[in-house]
């Protein structure tokens, strides 16, 4: 059974080099590796065309990593299409991992779970420790996966026409794909011996800048997709209550200036804190040490720039 590993690429200079070794030594013999180029303005076409004929690249106009995602496969041999990331290092054993589970004829599709690439900055730690946590309560079957390490047969993609090419940043695109997928009948697996490692933020500010998108591109997702609004296997209902608190907390700041109802704001806003901060106070006695704690603050902060793109994408759509 042929693999497809596709990997689009957009301004990928700084990690693309590292993702195409790793995946050269992936241990599956029947596979090809194609890396759709999506317009990058870098030296990434340069360094792919380095590697030579073991890798085929792929250029198009930029339109986004759902449409060149789209690209990769529609141009793909394989049977099975493996997706990852420019900023992704694939473990060796990951491609097999998720191959293994497509001799059950009713599997439509396999992801796997995170590595961490970058462990030397604490912002990337905070980011894995919170995705290590989700990822330890997945079942066998899912409804949700992960564009950085996810495999489908290319008749399932086939059949439910790709990614939607209307997502035009990385954001909720995969979550769409996995749902239509999982609609047309077919089952989704998650097998965390499937790992991929990535390069995790290393500044807040381009966290929370990711975390705004997410919070617009999530208007579009649920508007489609209404049955999913109670939240998938890896994003709880906690997850998606937290922006609209924000949201309330943001609107009502102005409360602040009526002494009478200075102390409901307050007791609000501590309500919301010590309700984003169960899980990092479960992962640091989970894991036995107190940086986890740190991720509350994140955490926190996160709600407000979920809560602006929520704003955003009501306006946007």
């Amino acid at each position: 059974m042929k693999i497809s590993v596709i990997i689009p690429a957009y301004n990928a200079a700084g990690t693309i080099g590292k993702t195409l070794d790793a995946c050269l030594k992936l241990e599956y013999p029947d596979r090809e590796i194609i890396v759709v180029d999506d317009g990058s303005r870098d030296d990434t076409p340069a360094i792919v065309s380095a590697f030579g004929p073991s890798i085929r690249l792929i250029r198009q106009p930029n339109g986004g990593p759902a449409s060149a995602r789209n690209a990769g496969w529609r141009a793909s041999s394989g049977a099975i299409c493996f997706f990852t990331d420019s900023d992704c290092i694939p473990e060796p054993d990951a491609l097999s991992a998720c191959a293994r589970h497509f001799a059950d004829p009713a599997v439509g599709g396999v992801g796997g779970t995170y590595g961490i690439a970058n462990p030397e900055v604490l912002l990337a730690r905070l980011i894995h420790e919170e995705i290590v946590y989700r990822h330890s309560f997945m079942t066998r079957e899912v409804d949700f996966l992960g564009s950085f390490n996810c495999a489908y047969r290319k008749s399932a993609l086939e059949r439910a026409g790709g990614f939607n090419e209307e997502y035009t940043t990385a954001s909720g695109e995969d979550n769409d794909l996995s749902y239509r997928i999982r609609k047309d009948g077919w089952k989704l697996v998650f097998d965390r011996a499937s790992v991929v490692a990535q390069f995790h933020e290393t500044s807040v500010r381009q966290y929370l800048r990711r975390q705004a998108n997410h919070g617009v591109w999530r208007v579009k997702l649920y508007a489609k997709h209404r049955d999913m609004m109670k939240g998938d296997k890896y994003a709880g209902l906690t997850d998606l209550v937290q922006p609209p608190l924000a949201l309330a907390l943001a609107v009502g700041l102005p409360l602040l200036f009526a002494p009478a109802m200075r102390p409901l704001y307050w007791a609000a806003l501590g309500a919301y804190a010590v309700l984003l901060a169960v899980i990092p106070v479960k992962i640091a006695a989970r894991r036995k040490k107190p940086e986890p704690l740190l991720l509350a603050p994140l955490v926190f902060l996160r709600g407000f720039a979920r809560a602006y793109g929520l704003v955003r994408g009501v306006l946007k759509f």
